[in-house]
């Protein structure tokens, strides 16, 4: 009482003013500076005061000092309060100090007080240390045990993929598009460092389409589409992962194009161009040995020309040595004169052959 009188008379003489108060300037700002401060740490009192109340009465008791600390460390005293209480109405003892400290790793306390609670409820075994495990790994712990609880659904392919279908060819060569629908449980064991929801989509994925590609048949897949899951089922895919596949549930078989005709058809196409230009290849090797005979028909004709034009000057050396008579020339040139007409009676009608290209004179 006597301190609240004081106070207010405290208080009183600084609304006063240095007259009426009979006080200086500093001293009237030395009484403010107090007043602030006392009222700052009634603030803080009660603030304090009543979340120890809170949880005193809650019967999960936080003590005062420790709450008034954990302004200092920038934990946030009323989530801690919070969740102390609401994981012991639910049967759970976690200490405030365990609390703060996954609080200050970065944690969502409340989301882990929550899955503690969903799977004491559901009869899961799961701890508070591996709660916070599975939380600062960057998974919803919650949503984990949720999906423990109650098992979820993942379409294959994943819609946000942008593909329809999961595509395989059988071994007919007629291509399948399938769509799946896999049921998954969270494996919480298996929750940190295991593979996450886009591993179970890849590798059903890829069962599907070995599974497909495995049957000698598009019929054998459309007749019996559980034969697919049994191959996939049987294939381990969850190993690793965060998740255990329940089952697989074919939604749809649409069949799709003739992939093995159309191949056929590419290389049948592929092996006409390669004759077209192998083809094309001995043509030209063949207008060149022909371009190559022409010329070698000409040279040889120049040679020829070349030993003609020598037989006048063998016949004026034969006179000038005297091996040749003028009645050996003449008898020549009637050679020559009968052989020129006997060509010219044996050459076709319209021939353009000349007597002078095939006898020498």
């Amino acid at each position: 009482m006597t301190t609240l009188t004081s106070l207010t008379s405290l208080t009183q003489a600084l609304f006063a003013g240095p007259e009426a108060s009979g006080l200086s300037n500093w001293e009237l700002i030395g009484i403010g500076i107090v007043l602030l401060i006392v009222l700052s740490l009634g603030f803080v009192f009660m603030s304090v005061f009543g979340l120890w109340i809170q949880a005193l009465t809650s019967n999960a008791p936080v003590g005062w000092f420790n709450i008034f600390m954990m302004r200092f460390r920038k934990v946030n005293a009323q989530v801690i309060v919070t969740a102390r209480i609401t994981a012991k109405k639910a049967g759970i003892d976690v200490s405030s100090d365990r609390l703060e400290a996954h609080y200050m790793a970065g944690g969502h306390v409340m989301r882990v007080i929550s899955a503690l609670i969903a799977s004491s409820k559901a009869g899961i075994e799961l701890s508070f240390d591996r709660a916070c495990a599975i939380d600062l790994a960057g998974r919803d712990v919650l949503d984990a045990v949720q999906t423990s609880v109650n098992p979820k659904v993942i379409d294959v392919p994943n819609a946000a993929s942008g593909v329809a279908t999961i595509d395989g060819v059988a071994q007919n060569g007629i291509q399948l598009k399938v769509k799946a629908r896999v049921t998954v449980r969270t494996n919480l064991d298996r929750l940190v460092g295991g593979a996450a929801e886009n591993t179970i989509v890849a590798r059903v994925g890829q069962g599907i389409v070995s599974a497909i590609g495995a049957a000698k048949s598009h019929m054998e897949v459309l007749e019996n589409p559980k034969l697919i899951s049994k191959i996939v089922l049987d294939s381990g895919l969850d190993a690793s992962t965060a998740f255990s596949i329940l089952s697989i549930d074919i939604a749809d078989v649409i069949v799709g194009d003739n992939i093995g005709a159309r191949l056929q058809t590419d290389q049948a196409e592929a092996q006409k161009k390669i004759a077209q230009a192998e083809a094309e290849q001995r043509r030209a090797m063949a207008v060149a040995r022909e371009q190559e005979m022409i010329a070698l028909v000409a040279e040889n004709r120049a040679k020829v020309v070349a030993s003609e034009a020598e037989i006048p000057l063998a016949i004026a050396d034969a006179f000038r040595k005297g091996n040749l008579g003028i009645m050996d020339y003449y008898s020549l040139k009637n050679l020559q004169s009968d052989t020129e007409m006997r060509t010219a009676i044996a050459a076709p009608p319209g021939s353009n052959i000349k007597p002078q290209d095939k006898t020498p004179g």
